[in-house]
C-alpha cells in the first residue's frame, strides 16, 4: 500500500498545509469538502500543489516532519520545482 505526503495551498504562494495519508484522493477530497482539518477549512488551503509517494509509512511520516521544519522559502522551492504554475493536481490524480 502506498503512502503520500502532500502540500495543500490556499493560492499561489499562499497558506500551506502539509499532511500524510494512505489515500491521497480521499484525503484531499476531505479537505476540499471541509472535513479534513480545521486549519485547511479556516485558511482555505484546499488546492493540492505537491505530493510524494512512499512505500513505507515510517518514511512518509519522517518526510512530513522534515518538510514541516523547513523554511517557507524551501517549501515554495520544492513546490515550484514539482509544479511551477501551482496547478491544482487533484483533478489529475490517477492513483
Amino acid at each position: 500500500m502506498p503512502f503520500y505526503i502532500y502540500i495543500l495551498a490556499s493560492r499561489m504562494r499562499g497558506t500551506l498545509y502539509i499532511g500524510v495519508t494512505n489515500d491521497l484522493g480521499r484525503r484531499v477530497f476531505e479537505h476540499r469538502s471541509g472535513t479534513g482539518s480545521e486549519f485547511t477549512r479556516k485558511h482555505g488551503a484546499t488546492k493540492l500543489v505537491y505530493y510524494e509517494r512512499y512505500e513505507r509509512i515510517d518514511e512518509a511520516i519522517a518526510q512530513e516532519k522534515r518538510l514541516k521544519r523547513w523554511a517557507r522559502s524551501w517549501k515554495i522551492q520544492i513546490i515550484e520545482s514539482f509544479n511551477p504554475n501551482w496547478d491544482d493536481l487533484y483533478e489529475t490524480l490517477n492513483l
